[in-house]
């Protein structure tokens, strides 16, 4: 197999992408092709011992910053490392691609080069949610499209479903539709269309799910438009910080509690790695014709590695040919939609 993944996309770029490679290709045989202004990936490279049949660099010339206007950067700047990426993965010399770069860039790149599946209207971005006590949901849409249809929403769904199943190794996943009230008949219009659709799909699907139960992992997909699931990100981000750092001071607080902290220091390292966002693996751009990761901007060499071994398992078991033949059977239950 032969992996792209871009050198000079996310905060932490080109060291901890690189460092990140390099760890990964001590696990797995695949090439690894590193795309970036090449002399600063050589720099890089030179700090690690790896073996050099496994690690190539792809020169780029331009970078695509993040106060870069997407669709403008991904139109223009075709020598950037993103872009060469995604045209790696459209001519087949690559079977995926993982960036940390600028998230509206690489959607609209990713339209642009590879194109949608057939049948798919709105692409989403999928993203791993950790529930509490272990384990994780996933949540579609977490970003990409702010309004949907109830035909966008059934597509999350059927992808959603696939991506569990072959990448996250869940063999019923069950999909919940992410609404005010658990009642059959709440929330906008969209919504109530969306439960009829879903009720009639040969997805398991188990009804509404309301904000309050996404953390103990009620359904093993979560379906919503990417205003709400971005606001779900964002907001359990925030909170989960806070409540590390609260118990971070508490803990601090007086020689007794620095006494319970020590006692419980496995138990905290648990929770914090259940929180860390590196541990999971990327978020796929779900619905374009090639297998695409986004990893966080901030992302570290362990969140690269990670982001590659599941890309591994999403390229491997031929999720995009799978969600292509899956929306091609959904054309009778949304005819008219």
């Amino acid at each position: 197999m032969r992996i792209a993944v871009d050198g000079m996309g996310g905060d932490n770029a080109p060291d901890e992408i690189v460092k990140g490679c390099v760890e990964v290709a001590k696990l797995i045989d695949d090439e690894i092709y590193v795309l970036g202004i090449e002399d600063e990936i050589r720099r890089e490279l030179k700090k690690y011992k790896f073996d050099t049949n496994k690690i190539k660099i792809v020169n780029a010339t331009e970078v695509i910053e993040n106060d870069d206007a997407p669709v403008k950067a991904a139109r223009t700047k075709k020598d950037s490392s993103m872009i060469k990426g995604l045209s790696l993965v459209k001519d087949k010399t690559c079977d995926f691609f993982v960036s940390g770069g600028n998230t509206g860039a690489l959607m609209a790149g990713s339209l642009f080069i590879l194109g949608r599946i057939k049948g798919i209207d709105r692409p989403a971005i999928g993203m791993t949610y950790p529930i509490i006590g272990g384990g994780m949901s996933f949540l579609v849409d977490s970003g990409a499209n702010s309004e949907c249809k109830s035909s966008n929403l059934l597509d999350f769904a059927v992808m959603g479903s696939i991506y569990m199943q072959k990448v996250l190794d869940i063999r019923e996943p069950s999909v919940g539709l992410v609404n005010i009230g658990s009642e059959e008949k709440k929330g906008t219009q969209v919504l109530k269309e969306t439960y009829q659709l879903l009720s009639k799909s040969s997805l398991n699907f188990i009804g509404n799910v309301e904000g309050r139960d996404i953390p103990y992992g009620t359904a093993d997909v979560l379906v919503c438009d990417g205003f709400v699931g971005n606001t779900i990100l964002k907001l359990s981000e925030g909170l989960a910080l806070k409540v590390m750092e609260f118990l971070k001071d508490m803990f601090k607080s007086s020689p007794i509690t620095k006494m319970s902290a020590l006692m419980m220091s496995n138990k905290l390292k648990d929770m914090k790695k259940m929180f860390d966002y590196s541990e999971y693996g990327g978020a796929p751009i779900l619905g374009v014709n090639g297998a695409v990761i986004k990893i966080h901007g901030s992302s570290d060499a362990n969140a690269v590695k990670n982001a590659i071994i599941k890309g591994r398992q999403y390229a491997e078991n031929n999720v995009v040919d799978l969600i292509s033949d899956s929306i091609a059977k959904l054309e009778d239950l949304t005819a008219g939609e």
